[in-house]
């Protein structure tokens, strides 16, 4: 079939922006244009000759409009297959004209539910019904019918029309009519995910879940150069979260995957110290090697570092107060790809961006807490809650006969806030509010345990004095005994094992002081 003449066009948008000119410049191609309500109004009153919708229904719009499309002449006109002999009949049988273009955009149900205060009426008021109808008949009927649903594609339908009489190409037919389809799956989920909230009615876990992700920004490749990549904003039922609602690039070249994955975990971790002592995390892949809390930030940066000299070469490091110039000469000292900080002092951007590659971010405002994660495999989609509990002084449980002292119980706390942002299985030393020894990521506990020893013998820090975390319950009293050998005098860990007794003998028989928190933290 060839292109088809475009001699009918059906108008009703609800942004308004550009349809003026573009139906003026359609009439001057001579093609006949039909509207509703507020389009065909708006179209008069500028001078352009347009139809009200009810010159072809024979029928008025009724029930505040929320009937005036829904019609065999419309969809009619629409649907008919027009190199299809019995179509062609039954439509001049039953006076059925063909419509050869549809220019609809939705009711702006998104922006009416993102207000403040919107009532639950308001927000029904706003489902469309005949736009998504009509879109959804002129996008199946491609072959046939221009559908456009955006006012940036009315340029280029408009010079397609001009140089060749009036008349679209099947590509751009196709095109526009997968953009109807992206346009009303979105709409519809958006529809879905407010009606599941509404009126308290969301589940725990909902059986189904809604997600859109529509495409941020361009990776260059994934977590290696062979696979490709891409970063999304998010859309479920807590809202939308993007990278440009938290972060603004300042500076360096583009972000990779891996460059995202390491600021979720730095600026995760940041934010367990938001408004508190100066805090300074740096994260390799996405395992914190130094984390600490000092009266400036310049001695927070030292104290960190001093966990594991060789590791924040090439890190990511995040700052929980504005970065000054001390810090960052001291920081400049050394290479690292991202700097994250709630601002920058005056004349410490010049100096960091002297080191072209290295990328410096501002984070706007606080990460989310709440809300749900989601993680792909194979054969389907996790989702659960997102990690943000954290226990309090008074829930701590103390399980053995001495009672930890008020400097072991604040080291005690920071280790906490920072194990459950490192790798299981997980080991932490810490002491005088910053890490000692890191272990992360190991088959065993008492691995991960041997190298958070090794690591910190190798910067010369002693562990006498020293508190540790464990992320889940020691299954043996093996671990919690080879903490007791490093010179740890508390442990923190969640309990829980069928030998909790035999663990907490020893720490008994050692003089520790030990705590449950009842809560694990998992992170794989």
């Amino acid at each position: 079939m060839s292109d088809p003449l475009i001699k009918r066009a059906l108008v009703s948008v609800s942004d308004k922006t550009g349809i003026v000119d573009f139906c003026r410049e359609l009439s001057s191609l001579g093609v006949e244009i039909f509207s509703t309500g507020g389009t065909l109004k708006a179209l008069q009153d500028s001078g352009v000759k347009a139809a009200s919708i009810s010159e072809i229904t024979g029928f008025p719009e009724i029930m505040d409009g929320r009937v005036k499309t829904l019609h065999p002449k419309i969809h009619g006109g629409l649907l008919a297959v027009r190199d299809n002999a019995a179509h062609v009949a039954e439509a001049v049988e039953n006076g059925i004209g063909f419509i050869d273009m549809v220019v609809v955009n939705l009711y702006p149900f998104e922006a009416t539910v993102a207000k403040p205060g919107v009532s639950f009426e308001d927000a029904i008021e706003n489902i469309d019904i005949g736009g998504p109808s009509m879109l959804r008949s002129a996008a199946k009927n491609n072959e046939s019918v221009t559908v456009l649903t955006d006012s940036a594609d009315y340029p280029s339908v408009l010079a397609e029309m001009r140089s060749s009489g009036g008349r679209t190409t099947r590509a751009t037919r196709l095109r526009l009519a997968r953009q109807v389809f992206q346009l009303t799956s979105r709409y519809d989920s958006a529809i879905a995910r407010y009606l599941t909230g509404a009126e308290g009615s969301a589940p725990a876990a909902a059986e189904t879940m809604m997600v859109k992700l529509e495409r941020e920004l361009d990776m260059r490749y994934g977590e290696n150069p062979h696979q490709s990549a891409g970063f999304y904003t998010l859309t479920d039922a807590e809202g939308t979260r993007s990278f440009g609602d938290y972060f603004e690039k300042l500076h360096g070249k583009e972000l990779s995957y891996n460059n995202m994955l390491d600021i979720a975990a730095a600026s995760g971790l940041v934010e367990e110290f938001r408004g508190e002592d100066p805090s300074v995390v740096i994260i390799k892949h996405t395992n914190p090697c130094g984390v600490a809390q000092a009266p400036t930030l310049v001695e927070a940066w030292h104290s960190a570092f001093a966990t594991d000299t060789q590791a924040p070469f090439g890190g990511i490091i995040a700052f929980n107060r504005p970065l000054d110039m001390e810090t960052a000469q001291a920081v400049n000292g050394i290479f690292t790809e991202i700097l994250i900080a709630p601002s920058y002092e005056e004349g410490v951007l010049d100096l960091l961006m002297k080191k072209k590659d290295r990328r410096l971010l501002v984070q706007k405002q606080a990460l989310p807490k709440g809300g749900w994660e989601f993680k792909s495999t194979p054969f389907g989609m996790l989702v659960q809650e997102r990690d943000s509990k954290i226990v309090a002084r008074e829930e701590l449980n103390v399980v053995t006969k001495r009672q930890p002292t008020e400097e072991e119980l604040g080291d005690l706390m920071f280790a906490w806030k920072i194990c459950k942002h490192i790798k299981s299985n997980t080991i932490l030393y810490v002491k005088n509010r910053r890490t000692y020894g890191v272990g992360a990521g190991q088959m065993s506990r008492v691995d991960s345990s041997k190298i958070a020893r090794w690591k910190a013998s190798e910067v010369n820090l002693d562990l006498h004095g020293s508190v540790v975390a464990s992320d889940a319950f020691f299954p043996f009293a093996d671990g919690l005994l080879a903490a007791a050998e490093a010179g740890v005098t508390a442990v923190i860990q969640p309990g829980g094992s069928i030998r909790d007794n035999e663990v907490i003998e020893a720490a008994d028989a050692n003089n520790l002081a030990m705590v449950f928190t009842g809560m694990r933290h998992f992170k794989h």
